[in-house]
């Protein structure tokens, strides 16, 4: 095969492999590392500390400081369902969990697929291919490289848009030790004068420079927060345990394209995406691993995760939970026993927010 054959064929492996979106790029600097950079030192990566670690700068800031040999990218996206409507017919108060978690762990399902295409270069070639394999995983800047690799634009959710598929879906890379033929970068932003996502987010934490204020984002609230969520915050929180949507689910492209066959591995778990609040804030450490076994709600941990039921349970309004609450106050956790405590004090004296 010519090197455009081949670059043609692995993004064919690549669309049979579940990745309706596949691309390649170059190995340069990614053109927007100093805004990231600028948001590193302003604080907004939260407690996100490996964010900011010297090395893991100057390997998003080239990445060949990653793989030295590195001549091409192969960036891909995989789809997975938009966030279902919530029910108005479940018996029990219910918190809600971002569509991309309800299913396997994603690391988990990528880096396999992401292996077959190696495997399939190599064989192609007849030799090894020097590769490092990433899904939101290593030290790159991920949507500079699907935008650079013509997958879509950054909107001012700071989500890729592809104008054929929305925002729904994950992305992976293979850096390779071979060039191939670079696609296009996606140039257009098709975001216009909108900005509902912004208008939307009930944290504010979307700033008007495509970057967020991640330790005002319920996602990073629900996930990569690992202590106490501040007050003022909780309140605007809503039924959100694990993730959030509204940013993508108001978006007009999503509206409109964002209608996926979801990877089988990403089909929903029982109960998911709209967990019992009572149930899983019961969970003893056996059962939560065993019932999220392989999923992404591991990432929060029991403790994290069970913080974030109780405030939703205070969001609910549902003075049925004050049972489940009380005895959520002798929590093993000391973090979960403290917001349980707040979440039944909110019940009992509601908010003008949560009236």
């Amino acid at each position: 095969m010519t090197p455009a054959e081949l670059a043609q064929a692995l993004k064919e492996q690549a669309r049979q492999q579940g990745f309706t979106l596949a691309g390649i790029t170059s190995p340069d600097p990614p053109p927007h590392f100093d805004a990231y950079q600028g948001w590193i030192q302003a604080g907004r990566h939260g407690e996100m500390a490996y964010l900011a670690e010297e090395r893991a700068l100057e390997r998003r800031a080239d990445p060949r400081r990653i793989l030295p040999e590195c001549g091409s990218i192969l960036v891909v996206g995989m789809p997975y369902h938009p966030p279902p409507a919530l029910p108005l017919n479940y018996p029990t108060p219910r918190g809600r969990v971002a569509a991309y978690a309800v299913g396997t762990d994603y690391h988990l399902v990528i880096p396999e697929r992401l292996q077959k295409l190696v495997a399939f270069l190599e064989a192609q070639l007849g030799q090894p291919v020097p590769n490092r394999i990433y899904t939101d995983t290593g030290p790159v800047l991920e949507r500079d490289l699907a935008q650079r690799a013509g997958l879509g634009w950054i909107g001012k959710n700071t989500c890729l848009i592809s104008p054929e598929n929305g925002s729904y879906f994950l992305l992976g890379e293979i850096l390779l030790g071979i060039d191939l033929p670079f696609d296009s970068p996606f140039i257009s932003d098709h975001c216009g004068t909108c900005t509902r996502c912004i208008e939307a987010c009930p944290t504010d934490c979307i700033l008007p420079d495509r970057t967020l204020d991640a330790r005002r984002c319920i996602s990073y609230l629900t996930i990569e927060n690992k202590g106490d969520i501040p007050e003022d915050l909780r309140p605007l929180m809503g039924l959100w345990v694990f993730g959030c949507d509204i940013c993508q689910t108001v978006c007009p492209w999503n509206k409109r394209f964002g209608q996926h066959q979801a990877h089988a591995a990403l089909e929903p778990r029982p109960g998911l995406p709209f967990p019992s609040i009572s149930e899983d804030l019961a969970l003893t450490p056996q059962e939560f691993n065993q019932k999220f076994k392989d999923s992404p709600l591991k990432r929060a941990k029991r403790r994290g995760y069970q913080r974030s039921l109780a405030i939703a349970a205070a969001n609910s309004a549902d003075k049925s939970l004050l049972s489940t609450l009380e005895t959520a106050q002798n929590h093993d956790e000391p973090l979960v026993a403290r917001h349980a405590a707040w979440a039944s004090e909110q019940l009992k004296n509601p908010t003008p927010h949560q009236r």
